[in-house]
Parts: C-alpha cells; sequence; structure tokens
C-alpha cells in the first residue's frame, strides 16, 4: 500500500511546498517593467503590418494619398491589430491595457516628432549664419538688413538677455519660493486668497505685464528705458510661474517628514529650511526652470520697457538694452531673406540658452553623491521576491537550502 507523498511540511508555523527534482521551475522574469521576447516580437510585429495595411488601404483601396492620411490610417490599423492580437491572447482585460498603452506610446512619438521637426526646421533656416564664427562674437552696429552674413552678430542680444534673466531670476526666486511656502506650511485665510491670486497670474498675457511696468516705472516713477525694467516686465511674468509649481512640489512633501522634525524638536522655520525644502530640490529646480522658460522668450513685455540697441549695452540702469526676443522680432519685420535668416539663427541660439540653463539647474540640483563617488544602487524587484529569509534564518535556527527530506530539518 503506497500513500501519497505530502505536499507541505510544516516548519515551526509557517507551511512550505515540496517540490520534486524532476519538476520543471518557473523562471523568474529579468524584470517585472520589461517584457518578454515574444512580447517585444508582438509589439514590433503589430507597427510593421500596421504599415503593410495602411500602405493597401491608402494606395490601393481608397483614394487616400498624401503623408497625413497614410499615418492616420496606419494608428488606425495600429490600434486594430493591436486589439486583435491582445484578444486572442487574453481576455478583455489584456485588450484595455495593450490599446491603452498604444495610445500612450504614440501620444509620445508625435510629441517627440513635432518637438524634433520644430528644432530642425529652425535650424536649417538659420543654418547659413550659424557657420560664419562671427555671428557668436559680434553685435549688429552698422549692420544693414541685406549685409552679408560675415558682417554683424548675436553677442550684445545674448549679453542682455543673460542680464535680463539674471536679474530676473534674483527677483523671482525669493518671492516666488516664499509664496510657496507660505502657501503650503502657513496656510490659512489669506493663504487661499494669495493662491487664488496666483493661479490667476498664470494667465496673464504677456502684454499686460508690459503695459504695468511701463505706466508704472517708466512713466509715472519717470524712469527710462532699459534693461532694468525689462527685468521687472519679466519678473512680473515669471513670479507666478514660479509659486505655482513650487507650491505644487512643497505640497507633494510628505507630511511624515515634517512630523518628524517637529516631534524631535525643531521650529517650523527649521523644519522648512532643513526638511521640505531639501526634499523638494529637484522640484523647485523645475519650476525655476519653467519660470525661466517663460520669461526668456517673452517679446511684448521687452519691447515696451527695454527699447532696442544694436551695440553692446553691460549697465542694466544705463539706457535702452536688445534681447535675443527683442533681436528675432525687429530683424523678421525687415522682410530681407538675410535678415529672416539671422532671426532663424538667433532663434536657434536662444533655444541652446534654454538647453544649457536646463541642463545647469537639474546638475545643481542632483541629489547629492555617497563618500566613494557612487549613489547607492537600488535593489531589483526581482532580488526582492528571490531574496527568501526562511533560506538563512529559520524559526529556530539555520534553515537548509530543501526541505524534500524532512527528517534531517526535524
Amino acid at each position: 500500500m503506497t500513500t501519497a507523498p505530502e505536499t507541505d511540511v510544516a516548519v515551526g508555523q509557517t507551511f512550505l511546498p515540496s517540490y520534486d527534482d524532476d519538476a520543471p521551475q518557473p523562471q523568474p522574469r529579468e524584470s517585472l517593467g520589461r517584457p518578454t521576447p515574444d512580447e517585444q516580437f508582438l509589439r514590433v510585429g503589430t507597427w510593421v503590418s500596421a504599415v503593410g495595411l495602411a500602405w493597401l488601404i491608402t494606395q490601393q483601396l481608397l483614394p487616400l494619398p498624401g503623408l497625413t492620411w497614410f499615418l492616420v490610417t496606419w494608428f488606425a490599423c495600429v490600434l486594430l491589430v493591436t486589439t486583435v492580437t491582445a484578444g486572442i491572447s487574453g481576455g478583455l482585460v489584456e485588450v484595455r491595457d495593450r490599446v491603452a498603452g498604444t495610445v500612450v506610446t504614440a501620444g509620445a512619438v508625435i510629441v517627440a516628432a513635432v518637438l524634433v521637426s520644430a528644432i530642425v526646421f529652425v535650424v536649417i533656416r538659420g543654418w547659413h549664419a550659424l557657420v560664419h564664427p562671427n555671428f557668436f562674437f559680434d553685435d549688429m552696429a552698422g549692420v544693414g538688413p541685406k549685409d552679408p552674413f560675415d558682417r554683424g552678430g548675436v553677442a550684445h542680444a545674448v549679453l542682455g538677455t543673460l542680464i535680463e534673466i539674471a536679474i530676473a531670476v534674483a527677483i523671482t526666486l525669493p518671492l516666488g519660493i516664499g509664496t510657496a511656502v507660505f502657501m503650503s506650511e502657513v496656510g490659512g485665510k489669506f493663504a487661499r486668497v494669495v493662491r487664488t491670486v496666483v493661479e490667476a497670474m498664470t494667465a496673464l498675457p504677456s502684454i499686460v505685464a508690459g503695459l504695468f511696468i511701463y505706466t508704472v516705472f517708466i512713466v509715472a516713477l519717470g524712469y527710462p528705458r532699459s534693461g532694468l525694467a525689462a527685468s521687472l516686465a519679466i519678473a512680473v511674468m515669471m513670479l507666478p510661474i514660479i509659486a505655482r509649481a513650487a507650491d505644487v512640489v512643497l505640497r507633494v512633501v510628505p507630511s511624515g517628514l515634517r512630523e518628524a522634525s517637529l516631534a524631535l524638536g525643531a521650529s517650523r522655520w527649521k523644519t522648512v529650511w532643513h526638511v521640505v525644502l531639501p526634499t523638494a530640490r529637484p522640484g523647485l529646480a523645475t519650476a525655476v526652470i519653467l519660470g525661466v522658460a517663460r520669461g526668456i522668450g517673452e517679446t511684448s513685455p521687452v519691447l515696451l520697457t527695454s527699447g532696442n540697441a544694436q551695440f553692446f549695452v553691460t549697465n542694466p540702469t544705463d539706457g535702452v538694452m536688445n534681447s535675443l526676443p527683442l533681436l528675432i522680432y525687429s530683424t523678421v519685420r525687415s522682410g530681407e531673406p538675410a535678415a529672416i535668416a539671422r532671426a532663424f539663427a538667433a532663434a536657434t541660439v536662444l533655444m541652446l540658452m534654454v538647453l544649457v540653463l536646463f541642463v545647469t539647474a537639474r546638475l545643481l540640483a542632483r541629489p547629492k553623491r555617497t563618500k566613494k563617488g557612487r549613489r547607492p544602487r537600488r535593489r531589483s524587484a526581482v532580488e526582492f521576491v528571490q531574496a527568501d529569509p526562511l533560506s538563512e534564518m529559520g524559526p529556530v535556527g539555520p534553515a537548509p537550502s530543501s526541505y524534500r527530506n524532512t527528517q534531517e530539518y526535524q
């Protein structure tokens, strides 16, 4: 008489299954978020087969010429093939998941394509001026709209833009983050009023900010048009953006960190300065980047408050000062092909400046490294799953690696 083998073995209070040597063991996935080779082949095959279906429909079956119709049909065919393949391999949940993933992927591709096409278009239109070194080191003093590209440059506009943005950041950075700290950490009825005003100012037209500074600073107070006036107008545009974004970031900081700091005897100010702000530093850097990106490309406030200078101006309080947005606007208005090419080249320089400022802000906001110069390695989900606590320490002592022979363990 043979008895059925035991399927579970008691180890203390834990029941562990006994495995046979000949039974195939399940192979864990390398990464919970990484698709298997079969899934990768299925995804790539879906897009490739959709290309063939789109070509067949637009070029052979229906009179739908043009790239636009081909792309629209291609996306529709991708959704159709994805639905069919997901329905074959899974149920309704699999179909919804695959279709949602396809839509999100297509949206990311469209956004990337639009961004890359805009950058490539601007660079190509201004390439004839960018190849001349004098374009980056000279000013436009004595240069007309029909002069060749080996004369003149945008160095004076780059200098003016950097000076105006530096002054605007020096004004808006403490005010914006201070306003965000007041709204998120202090609270109260007045904080709700301030939040409402900040949210309303984020949609403020740029021409209104320029008219405000022009009326108050230039007309009422009698100061001349200058880089300082342009900086104040840019600061009015940047302040609500930085305050609103910083408020959102500070509200994401876990409340447990604040409670722990206060429980240890720290004051509210020390908690904000040493706990909340360092925790939210990467998000605050993003808020500053958003504000700078909004202010560095504004033309209307600068047009009303700074004036147009074709030479180098280093003193923001001494007369008119040019900037890249104003230079682009003034050169495009001439209508000459050479001037328009200079405008596109200046727009390329402006995009490079924004990229440099973005990278610099992200590097300054990076978390600190360890003493060895390396960041602490994070364990993957597979390592946590494979790390069986019972394989190292049982209920009463070290557990053996196999539970097939229960007599040895008992």
